[in-house]
């Protein structure tokens, strides 16, 4: 996967170079050390690629569902044993602690759980005599070559979202990962190479916006996956819908959470609390905003900021870390200015993470959890994505000021409720605006069969990853009409 200290991709089922001098550094973010640089493919690469992708997957269209998934059970043994190996790339590249990158592996692993079933998932439906003597049947097809374009933050787990349910449907795929994580995928390719898919069918293509842009105008890429931030979001699926393709592409948040006077407050902090800071924050299920509501505010903020001032940071693999770095020293220096700018706005910092420091990891991007209150709906900090470990803590006086307060912002991702009410929680449920809604929960994550079902400016598209959406969104429906007379009254 690695070649004089440049990744390969993996095209046509052979490691190769990419054939452009034009790369970019990947960073520990715990150290600031480069530990290897990523090719930028440009125009001609991605053709090649396309190429091998679509060759591939007239062949493997006709190779009977029962047996496009044997690789599959390969495929997830073999995570399985190189499970710590791998976890430990996602940490040294990504950040994350040894348990969250263990994490993500599991949900990864949970869709090729679920892919496996394609035999029974990709099935259609009939119905004889419609007419006399006619009988009409729906079967699906796969759609052809798909590409699935993947963020940073979960370099093991959005590529699985995706890459399960291609194949087992009968198409081809290409992953292009975050070049900022891009060594997670490689060492999962090795094992996709072992797994024994027929070459072509898996490609790895590394890049950035030149190899995007070249994919989305690719006449012979049919479907396109993607996760990442709104504007991207946005961009990708309006390039891809100009271009013909089917697109699902999910884009940033700004989760709430309506906490409740009568929540178990001990355990809606700590709950709270690992879903604000998890993973640094950077996660698109992270809790950003917690709206407290009548008395809950005075019981509530106390506990949250001691929780965050309590958190060990550190390097992912040091003993004891319960949060490491965010992606990059731009990131940090970002969202410390997203800090700023809310102080001097009028937010009060409970807890300042500004400026931390990690022995022996003092070059690395490391922030305090930072819990700001006083936080006013509406502005500024409210509306935007901080996309690090920071919360902010504002004030109603009831349940449909909270609700409102949800229902307005832009992004549908999540929104959660702490309550012992269940009146109360079936409320929210019918009436929050957002696609994953957690009740005394704080990451709504659904599993593996169940739709990643974000709204409004968190979601591009009608078909979402994982479940059903998957099957058809990876899949063309097509209803034959047939007619078989016993006797033809003429000859053909």
């Amino acid at each position: 996967m690695i070649e004089q200290g440049t990744l390969l991709n993996f095209v046509g089922g052979q490691w190769e170079r990419a054939g452009v001098s034009n790369s970019a550094p990947i960073y520990n973010p715990a150290t600031n050390q480069v530990i290897a640089k990523v090719p930028l493919s440009d125009k001609a690469t991605v053709d090649k690629t396309v190429a091998a992708a679509q060759a591939a997957y007239l062949s493997w269209r006709r190779v009977p569902p029962g047996n496009r998934i044997q690789p599959l059970f390969k495929l997830k043994t073999l995570l399985e044993q190189h499970w710590k190996e791998i976890a430990q790339v996602i940490t040294d590249e990504c950040g994350k602690t040894l348990g969250e990158s263990e994490g993500e592996l599991q949900r990864g692993l949970e869709n090729i759980e679920t892919a496996t079933g394609i035999p029974t998932l990709m099935m259609g439906y009939n119905l004889e005599d419609i007419a006399s003597g006619i009988d009409e049947m729906m079967i699906r097809q796969p759609v052809g070559v798909t590409a699935a374009i993947t963020p940073f933050n979960f370099p093991a787990m959005i590529p699985l979202w995706f890459l399960p349910y291609a194949v087992a449907c009968g198409n081809s795929i290409i992953v292009k990962p975050s070049e900022r994580t891009p060594m997670t995928m490689g060492k999962i390719m090795q094992l996709v190479e072992q797994a024994g898919f027929p070459p072509g069918v898996v490609s790895l293509l590394h890049g950035g916006k030149e190899t995007v842009d070249a994919l989305l105008d690719h006449p012979d890429v049919r479907a396109i996956s993607f996760v990442g931030s709104t504007p991207v979001a946005k961009y990708v699926y309006s390039r891809a819908a100009a271009n013909g393709k089917r697109a699902q592409a999910q884009g940033g948040a700004k989760n709430p959470v309506i906490v409740l006077p009568d929540a178990d407050m001990a355990m809606t902090t700590r709950i709270v609390a690992d879903s604000s800071f998890g993973c640094a924050g950077q996660r698109c299920l992270a809790s950003s905003v917690v709206i407290t509501v009548d008395e809950a505010g005075k019981a509530f903020t106390p506990l949250i900021g001691e929780a965050a001032a309590s958190r060990k940071i550190g390097y992912g693999a040091g003993a004891g870390t319960e949060m490491g770095p965010v992606i990059t020293a731009a990131s940090k220096t970002r969202i410390e200015g997203i800090i700023d700018a809310a102080v001097k706005s009028g937010a009060k910092a409970l807890v300042d993470g500004r400026g931390a420091k990690v022995s022996g990891y003092e070059d690395g991007y490391f922030l305090q959890p930072t819990v700001l209150t006083d936080v006013v709906p509406g502005s500024d900090l409210a509306k935007t994505e901080v996309f690090g470990p920071v919360l902010s803590v504002m004030h109603v006086n009831t349940v449909d000021d909270a609700i409102d307060i949800v229902n307005k912002q832009a992004f549908g991702n999540m929104a959660c409720l702490f309550t012992s009410s269940g009146s109360a929680a079936r409320k929210f449920r019918y009436e929050a605006r957002a696609g994953n809604i957690g009740i005394n929960v704080g990451v709504a994550a659904p599993m593996a069969y169940f739709p990643f079902t974000g709204w409004k400016e968190s979601f591009f598209g009608d078909l979402h990853a994982q479940g059903h959406d998957a099957i058809d969104f990876y899949t063309e429906k097509k209803v034959v009409v047939e007619r078989w007379p016993s006797t033809w009254s003429r000859k053909f």
